[in-house]
């Protein structure tokens, strides 16, 4: 009796530790490049480790709009208590999925340009699209996206894809909004100055890197990197004429990481000193929320745009696929 007493009771005492085990681990989605061994993913990891003491667990692809098209895939079904990589031209497509619920924390320190009023989705950094060149292949390098457009067609540069990438997405709503109806025109022309179109910003840089093609499509903050990690002012953005496009990034709680107490743990965490410190010299965006470190005096170095570009994510839920598919039109020819 004593015995089956004993068995009991640790059966009794494993089943009553199993969720507090499974409340122990937080699955953040995310795209390659932020758990990459110098992307902000590692140090994210231990700081907020060290904080919760838990277990994040990130599961990476190749960009962002890869992890919506995941997302949709896994429905209810999804491992993910957060995503974390979406931007603001995807955040309307991601509510209407009912699979994000609302964030739940105070969000005073949320700084980016125009503001913030979302309360499902919280921003972590921005910058603007930029198109990138090596100063040592390109003497004359387009001042403008016209001149990007019609300029010449040996000079090459390498773009993401709208359908999987956050940038290509970028780019893609960067010519409309320029080029309006005549989109299509431009991409036409522009067809023939690209060497490659890859799935992910990550594949687009190495390329540009390894001296592929002249340009890439990138980021205003891009060059900070090699004047802080290399030490060469090699490497450029350009401020167009037009505007510069930009960028929000963004995360959200899954349906899935509402029961999980740590989901909202982390959301708060991430527009602290704790995550925003860590974003400018990793990620190479600009810092979203409260920080305790002043920016490298690399970033003062950058081009500032003249313009804003952002379409509304009422625009953009509205018009993706028909834009999409007005590229992939011409861009498949």
């Amino acid at each position: 009796m004593r015995k089956k007493l004993l068995s009991l009771l640790v059966i009794a005492s494993a089943f009553s530790v199993l969720p507090a085990h499974a409340q122990d681990k937080l699955t953040i989605y995310t795209y390659d490049s932020f758990t990459a061994e110098w992307g902000p993913g590692p140090q994210v990891e231990k700081a907020f480790e060290a904080e919760c003491a838990c277990d994040v667990e990130f599961v990476a692809v190749a960009d962002g709009v890869a992890l919506l098209n995941r997302l949709k895939l896994e429905g209810e079904s999804t491992r993910a208590d957060i995503v974390l990589g979406l931007d603001t031209n995807l955040t309307n497509e991601a509510k209407a999925t009912g699979l994000f619920v609302r964030a739940g924390i105070d969000q005073a320190s949320v700084k980016v340009p125009g503001g913030w009023s979302d309360d499902v989705f919280v921003p972590y950094d921005y910058a603007h699209f930029a198109v990138v060149y090596d100063s040592e292949k390109l003497a004359n390098p387009p001042k403008s996206l016209h001149e990007l457009v019609d300029g010449d067609p040996n000079e090459k540069i390498v773009l993401q894809d709208p359908r999987t990438s956050t940038p290509g997405l970028g780019m893609l709503l960067w010519i409309k909004s320029v080029y309006g109806a005549n989109a299509p025109e431009a991409w036409a022309k522009l067809r023939n100055r690209v060497l490659t179109v890859t799935p992910g910003w990550s594949e687009a840089y190495g390329l540009f890197t390894k001296g592929e093609a002249p340009m890439v499509l990138s980021y205003t903050t891009s060059p900070a990197y090699h004047m802080v990690a290399e030490d060469t002012e090699r490497y450029k953005a350009l401020a167009f004429e037009e505007g510069n496009y930009l960028q929000i990034e963004v995360a959200g709680i899954t349906t899935t990481g509402a029961k999980n107490p740590l989901a909202a743990k982390f959301l708060a965490f991430m527009t602290g000193p704790g995550f925003q410190d860590i974003i400018p010299e990793t990620n190479w965006m600009l810092p979203a929320g409260a920080t305790d470190k002043p920016l490298n005096p690399a970033f003062g170095k950058l081009p500032e745009p003249t313009k804003t570009l952002l379409f509304s994510a009422d625009e953009v839920a509205a018009n993706r696929k028909a834009w999409i598919d007005e590229w992939l039109a011409v861009m498949s020819r």
